[in-house]
């Protein structure tokens, strides 16, 4: 069987600090080769993979400002394309814009659909649903219009998370700085509990940190911590006391909510989107509508057992489920193509 694994090229994969697609694409990539699969990537020149690499991006176009994103797109995705016979099977990570390739070549294509930027990106999706294979990371995240072959929740090396069973004394808000992720909320609730906040993430809305973020930041309860790499992370998130997750958009999956609870880190979150399906409410987390509910529940996560959080972790969204889950839809559909 021989695959090729289509990365986004935003970030490297792995990525540094930021890049929960380019992430995921990595775990998956390397458990698949672990299980002996022919696996290419197709990444940024600098990703480091055990697969084969292939790559017309040399570096990540976020960390490039004298490329232009959607030109390197093109050139990657075709890049893929031209190469598709090479390959029993395409599994693409790398959003809508390769849908429009799919129907130029023989070779299947399987596409992750990491979430919908926009209602204005369903056309595609609706044009392509009888050509292409889809599976959704929650059961939340699926348009009711759209055929889909499976939910494949997204796993995390367990590794790289250090199980802590003594809960810390601040609170942590771990996301991108913008409104749909409730960092203000975050620092509201911390601010009614009196307790200390930790913010760690990239700034992707500029004016809403300035205007809700930074006014609140004065060291001494409210923290940001800049974006963080593997080893800080696992260290903030094991230390915390809880993990907020205040959101306003129905998000998809969550993977610092799994990564927190691998940790034994409990989690409380807006219930919107694929929070039900990630979190066990009131074993590995609360699921509320609001801040007051919020701070009402902190109390009661000194009674929750963070060795279940990280049980639930290990039952549900482990990199080995998921390398396994996909393997058994890549049999699937070759099975199906025959």
């Amino acid at each position: 069987m021989k695959i090729a694994l289509l990365s986004p090229i935003a970030w490297r994969t792995p990525p540094r600090h930021y890049g929960p697609w380019e992430r995921v694409v990595s775990l998956l990539a390397e458990g698949l080769v672990k299980k002996g699969i022919d696996v290419t990537l197709f990444a940024t020149g600098d990703s480091e993979t055990s697969a084969k690499l292939e790559y017309i991006c040399p570096f990540p176009y976020e960390e490039n400002p004298n490329i232009d994103p959607k030109v390197w797109e093109a050139m990657h995705i075709a890049h893929l394309f031209e190469k598709a016979d090479k390959f029993d099977l395409i599994h693409n990570h790398y959003d809508f814009m390769p849908l429009s390739y799919s129907r130029l070549v023989n070779t299947p294509v399987i596409t992750t659909i990491h979430g919908f930027s926009s209602s204005r990106i369903l056309p595609i999706y609706r044009a392509y649903n009888r050509d292409n294979y889809y599976v959704s990371i929650s059961n939340a995240d699926r348009a009711p219009d759209l055929d889909y072959i499976a939910t494949v929740y997204h796993g995390i090396d367990l590794q790289e998370f250090t199980l802590v069973e003594q809960a810390g004394e601040y609170l942590l808000y771990f996301g991108r700085i913008h409104p749909d992720k409730g960092t203000a909320e975050a620092i509201a609730i911390a601010r009614h509990c009196g307790m200390k906040l930790y913010i760690a993430g990239i700034i992707q809305d500029k004016d809403y940190y300035n205007t809700r973020v930074a006014p609140q930041v004065d060291n001494e309860n409210i923290f940001y911590m800049g974006s963080v790499g593997p080893s800080q992370r696992n260290h903030l998130l094991g230390k915390a006391y809880a993990l907020l997750h205040p959101i306003h958009f129905n998000e998809p999956f969550g993977l610092s909510v799994v990564e927190a609870m691998a940790c034994g880190t409990p989690v409380i979150a807006f219930n919107r989107g694929s929070m039900p399906e990630v979190i066990n409410d009131g074993q590995t987390g609360f699921l509320v509508n609001n801040v007051v509910e919020a701070c009402e529940k902190l109390e009661l996560v000194a009674y929750l057992d963070r060795k279940k959080c990280r049980e639930w972790v290990e039952m549900r969204f482990s990199q080995e489920r998921m390398v396994e889950d996909y393997i058994r839809l890549y049999e699937q559909i070759l099975a199906h193509e025959k």
